[in-house]
């Protein structure tokens, strides 16, 4: 089963209690001199260089029967045993109890709003404490599924609402409506700048070829991605905006508003830190220490029923703040701006930075 829109590994099934048997080794003389760290990088490339050189750390690994050092140089001929621990992946599946926000439930489908902060699921740095570990816990029977039921995620400091499935039937079904885009994903933002007209943004978006931890806006390469903006309130330094997905590309919301010339505030990723703002503004967006971004509304065709469903996930509280704040420091709403009369469609990113020439659609709807 493929879901475009899921960019993560399938889950492979590993016992929580899995534990590698010890490996002996003998070091070949085409290692002399070699570092520790760095042979058993190459001896055993099943495993990363940074988790070899945790085991020496934790004295799992002895070279002629001493303990090791990650900085030992070898001369070839050594024997060396490594005892590796449990593997983080071991235990990445393993049901924990949580306090889960669900707004709906029933025989098919979960709904959570998902709170800031909160992993959706396990992967390098977080091997527990994510949504799935306790969904699992929650409803045992999702062990079954691929993802435990996920068929869509949010960023970790992204709150609002998901749906999860709970019959493989019901979890195909969402993936279906996925593909289709027929599930509607409406998120409410706080954005850098006046944003001065409904639209959509359509690029293509892709891993950054400079920064593999970030996506970008790719002239070559990427997938398509479409987000409809509609603003709800503008101040003299920020929009409040409604975001409403096409697609669901990573990080989509976050790459488009800052390509348009207006990330999101406090996005520590892809935000601009030296946004102009009074200081207690400045404070308050601080004080967010997230990106300004909530899945407010899903809508989707129930999988058994075949009605169609609505949730809403009304401002958590820390966003309600920033609100108030800006309220408080620069007035009331202001009258909506509207597009220059001989506006044609252009790229309205105000960033100097060279993009490499991708450009930016914003169609006026």
């Amino acid at each position: 089963m493929t879901d475009p829109y899921f960019d993560s590994e399938d889950y492979s099934d590993i016992s929580e209690n899995e534990v590698s048997a010890p490996v002996v080794l003998d070091i070949p003389s085409s290692l002399c001199g070699e570092r520790l760290d760095a042979a058993l990088a190459r001896l055993m490339p099943e495993y990363s260089r940074s988790r070899l050189t945790q085991w020496i750390k934790e004295g799992k690994v002895s070279v002629d029967g001493a303990p090791g050092q990650p900085k030992t140089r070898l001369l070839g001929g050594e024997q060396v045993e490594v005892v590796p621990g449990t593997l983080p992946e071991a235990v990445a599946f393993a049901p924990e109890p949580m306090d889960l926000p669900i707004i709906y439930e029933d025989d098919d489908l979960i709904v959570i709003n998902k709170p800031a902060g909160l992993v959706v699921h396990p992967a390098a740095g977080n091997w527990t404490g994510t949504l799935l570990n306790g969904l699992l816990h929650h409803c045992p029977a999702l062990a079954q599924l691929p993802r435990a039921g996920i068929v869509h995620r949010l960023d970790k400091d992204t709150s609002g609402l998901m749906v999860v499935a709970k019959t493989m039937a019901a979890q195909t079904d969402l993936v279906r409506q996925l593909q289709a885009r027929t599930v509607k994903r409406i998120y409410r933002a706080i954005a850098d700048g006046v944003v001065p007209f409904d639209g959509k943004i359509e690029t293509q978006i892709g891993r950054d070829p400079n920064n593999r931890l970030r996506m970008a806006v790719l002239k070559y390469g990427g997938k398509p991605a479409i987000t409809h903006v509609r603003v709800l309130m503008r101040f003299a330094t920020h929009s409040y905006v409604e975001c409403q997905l096409e697609t669901g590309r990573t990080h989509q919301i976050r790459v488009h508003m800052r390509e348009a010339g207006h990330p999101l505030a406090g996005d520590p990723v892809y935000g601009n830190p030296r946004h102009p703002m009074p200081e207690g503004l400045a404070a308050a967006v601080r004080a967010l220490g997230r990106q300004a971004l909530h899945a407010y509304k899903l809508s989707l065709i129930h999988p058994v029923t075949g009605r169609e469903a609505h949730w809403n996930a009304p401002l958590p509280d820390d966003m309600k703040a920033l609100l108030a704040t800006l309220r408080a420091e620069e007035g009331e709403r202001m009258r909506p701006a509207e597009a220059p009369e001989d506006w044609e469609g252009e790229d309205w990113n105000d960033d100097d930075e060279d993009d490499g020439d991708v450009e930016v659609i914003y169609v006026r709807e």
